[in-house]
């Protein structure tokens, strides 16, 4: 499943943030111990599920050959895996920050 896109979904401060600190760590690293991520196809339906009060988000497509063991595939729901990355992102496994607006916004 290496072969796929990979992205982490940001807020635009979120992202500031790790610019700032040269690593993506959001709160889940902390409370769940990886970072959530999407293919390109699952996507759209992170951003209904999760972020249905976000007008504004930067989708970082990553590195995955950079990420090695850390990423890891697991069933989110039922019958579908998700990519997790077991610890922080550096900012230089980011290839792409693509900035993404709720078209209604």
């Amino acid at each position: 499943m290496t072969d796929l896109e990979v992205f982490h979904l940001a807020t635009p401060d979120e992202w500031a943030t790790a610019r700032a600190t040269g690593s993506v760590a959001p709160p889940s690293l902390a409370t769940e111990g990886f970072v959530h991520c999407s293919t390109a196809d699952q996507v759209d339906d992170t951003i209904a599920r999760h972020f249905t009060s976000v007008d504004a988000l930067v989708l970082l497509r990553l590195r995955v050959a950079e990420l090695g063991d850390a990423l890891r595939w697991e069933e989110s729901r039922p019958g579908e895996a998700f990519p997790h990355v077991y610890r922080a992102i550096a900012v230089d496994e980011v290839v792409d920050a693509v900035h993404w607006r709720r078209p209604d916004a």
